[in-house]
């Protein structure tokens, strides 16, 4: 063994350990980082050719590797745009240049646009509710945005009304008289008012006009509430809506119509499911129940296990706006690592796949819930007392050769 070929080996030593030491600085530091994942260092040997009883030192060869593939435990918050995958996966979140890239760092906050960041500035993609996504590229994504969300009205379209139509009613029999014909001196059995809710989130309250007409037959009208005068009638508009109503007289069930469709002003048709009403002897009952609702901020945002992002508004009613999918790759540990505990997948890790939460494989997403770093401090803090033990080690060796090399040197003075 020569003594340049100690000073190789022992140099190669030291460079490894200050490898070592650098992933245990880098996993120290990250101890706190949300979905960290930590790195560590593998030797390798490296071996020269050596002769019949002459040894040639080789040294040795440090190779980093990250687990990014590792799942580590989890922290409950109190913000529900903190997600935390459960099993395998990754979000996927707009990188440099727009770039697509995966992270477990779900710590999402909402932004002055609209948009959700990461504590590294990530901003979370997703697919708008109804787009089919592409389960081997990232076409269709979009950034998650919900400020365009902020207020919502949704204009009634459907609903039940069930009502009773008292048997032993007194019919009308003049024509001129009923509800329909809006005459000042209108008369009619029974009166309700609902309410709708138009386009732009308003109430708008009908009246609803229940006249006997004969045996087992009703007229019903329906008017705008905004209409009537002071006395109910006339209104000023026709009614919106006007049916003969036809019962069964045996079960005096409601034969026809079994729907009653009302234009609300400023909104949609309204079609009423009525086929549950009757006609018995009792007295007049009446039950609505009509969707639609007025414009509402937006409460809170809600997160499904299977990514689907809602929006939840004050008034209690629910939209689902987002689908957030998540990622995978056949090899993990070989993507490439970017700064902001961000992976970009390469040829090596193998392409990306991509599916919803709960499904194919892929883990679950929770709210509320950030994924922990994986470093334990305990562990690095052995692990760099040993690197540093043995790097000590490997600078003695070297300055032993050196010393020896002078000596040698010295020898020819």
């Amino acid at each position: 063994m020569s003594l340049y070929g100690l000073l190789n080996t022992s140099a190669s030593g030291m460079a490894a350990q200050s490898t070592a030491l650098s992933t245990v600085a880098d996993n120290i530091a990250n101890v706190s980082t949300t979905g960290y994942k930590g790195a560590s260092t593998e030797f390798s040997t490296l071996v020269t050719s050596s002769g019949s009883g002459n040894y040639q030192s080789g040294g040795v060869d440090a190779d980093v590797r990250v687990a990014i593939g590792s799942q580590s435990g989890t922290t409950s918050t109190n913000s529900s745009t903190d997600l935390a995958v459960d099993g395998n996966g990754f979000f996927i979140v707009s990188g440099p240049n727009g770039t697509p890239v995966l992270t477990r760092a779900g710590s999402f906050e909402k932004q002055a646009d609209g948009t959700l960041e990461n504590a590294a500035g990530y901003t979370l993609l997703g697919y708008p509710v109804g787009t089919t996504p592409s389960a081997n590229s990232y076409a269709g994504l979009e950034e998650v945005n919900i400020s365009d969300l902020a207020m919502k009205a949704v204009p009634s379209t459907e609903g039940t009304v069930k009502f009773n139509l008292p048997l032993q009613a007194t019919a009308v029999t003049d024509a001129t008289k009923l509800p329909s014909a809006n005459a000042a001196d209108a008369t009619y059995t029974q009166k309700t008012s609902f309410t709708a809710y138009n386009n732009a989130g308003t109430a708008v309250n009908l009246d609803a006009y229940y006249t006997k007409t004969g045996d087992n037959t009703w007229e019903v009208s329906v008017y705008n509430q905004a209409d009537a005068t002071a006395g109910g009638f006339p209104y000023s508009s026709a009614a919106l809506a006007t049916e003969t109503l036809t019962f069964d007289s045996t079960t005096y069930a409601l034969t026809s119509p079994t729907s009653l469709s009302v234009p609300v002003p400023n909104g949609s048709t309204v079609v009423l499911d009525i086929s549950k009403s009757t006609q018995l002897d009792t007295s007049y009952t009446f039950s609505a129940d009509v969707n639609g609702n007025a414009a509402s901020a937006v409460k809170s945002v809600n997160i499904s296990d299977d990514g689907t992002l809602s929006v939840v508004y004050e008034d209690g009613s629910s939209v689902a706006a987002y689908t957030i999918p998540l990622a995978m790759v056949a090899s993990p540990d070989n993507m490439t690592v970017i700064s902001g505990n961000a992976y970009l997948p390469n040829q090596d890790s193998g392409s990306v796949q991509i599916g919803t939460a709960g499904t194919n494989g892929f883990g679950t997403i929770s709210d509320y819930t950030l994924e922990n770093s994986d470093v334990d401090l305990a562990t690095e803090l052995t692990r760099m007392i040993q690197s540093q033990n043995i790097y000590q080690s490997n600078a003695k060796v070297f300055q032993t050769g050196s010393d020896l090399l002078k000596v040698l040197v010295n020898l020819n003075t």
